[in-house]
């Protein structure tokens, strides 16, 4: 009975239900909850403290920066409770504002993003050096390499990689969202005689490709700017074909901060078993992760991961 009131008694506050609300649908910051909501931080941070007390949210610190994070309980009075609230929830008028705020913020994470590559533009290449990823890309291509497959280079870019894969007989559709970053790959793609790239402007989040339109989706160096990296591993299984592979590069969680001002990322890395996360929650199967630590060659780069599994025939 003490445990029933307990749930009854931190669910009955409306906050708390709005941040619950929330964080199930992503991962947010104080700040970002902040913005939301339309609360002082004294009072968003006081809330998430009971819920977290309660065991119902965890956080997860990257960099300077905390996110919180809502997993409803599998069973129990906690989630029982949780899916009456959430049908409740439905016709709700300040649920649907929460719901259009959140959208808000989650467009304001990319286009931090966005207006660092539309800035960067071809100087990318010069930047790029930094990731010290040749060997990199080789080990992530070699997992792709099949004659006349159809693939997509999500996070394009400058086109570099897409060049490396169109030059192995594939056929490769470029993806990138920002316009400057598709006119630097299409003037490289032009200089280097190669023809067999079709380049299309999108978001990962909303890949411009129909279901199963490729045989392999590839992000290499993407995730760590993205507003959503779990949402775009759903996109690359999605447009996938059946027996297709989805194949993800890139940092290991690190505490390098200097990469924010420096490279413009969202994300400082990602734990592996957050990784695996991602593509189960895509459906995927024959999970692989392999990581590779750079510290003999160059000690202030973090280590990396080449993670890849298939869609389920």
């Amino acid at each position: 009975m003490d445990r029933l009131q307990k749930v009854f008694k931190t669910l009955a506050d409306s906050t708390r239900v709005r941040v619950l609300a929330l964080l199930e649908q992503e991962e947010l910051a104080v700040q970002e909850l902040m913005g939301v909501l339309g609360m002082a931080q004294s009072r968003v941070s006081r809330h998430l403290a009971i819920l977290r007390e309660a065991g119902l949210i965890h956080d997860r610190r990257d960099g300077t920066y905390v996110f919180y994070r809502f997993e409803p309980p599998p069973e129990g009075p906690w989630r029982d409770v949780w899916e009456l609230v959430r049908r409740n929830l439905a016709n709700d008028p300040t649920h649907e504002r929460d719901r259009a705020a959140l959208a808000e913020a989650m467009r304001s994470r990319a286009s931090r993003a966005r207006s660092f590559f539309d800035a960067v533009g071809p100087e990318w290449d010069a930047l790029r050096k930094v990731f010290d990823d040749d060997a990199l890309r080789a080990r992530a291509v070699a997992r792709l390499i099949d004659p006349e497959m159809r693939v997509a280079d999500v996070g394009t870019g400058t086109g570099i990689l897409a060049i490396e894969l169109a030059r192995l007989g594939l056929r490769v559709i470029a993806i990138d969202h920002s316009p400057r970053m598709l006119d630097a790959a299409a003037a490289k793609l032009a200089a280097a005689g190669v023809d067999s790239v079709e380049l299309r402007r999108g978001e990962a989040s909303d890949l411009p490709l129909r279901d199963g339109e490729v045989q392999a989706t590839l992000a290499h160096m993407v995730l760590q700017y993205l507003p959503s990296p779990a949402e775009a591993i759903r996109e690359m299984a999605r447009a996938v074909a059946p027996g297709g592979v989805v194949v993800a590069v890139d940092f290991v969680r690190h505490e390098y901060e200097w990469m924010r001002k420096e490279l413009g990322v969202t994300w400082l890395g990602f734990a592996l078993d957050e990784v695996e996360g991602w593509f189960a929650e895509a459906e995927l199967t024959d999970f692989h992760c392999e990581t590779h630590d750079p510290h003999d060659r160059n000690p202030d780069l973090p280590a990396t991961f080449i993670a890849s599994a298939r869609r389920p025939r």
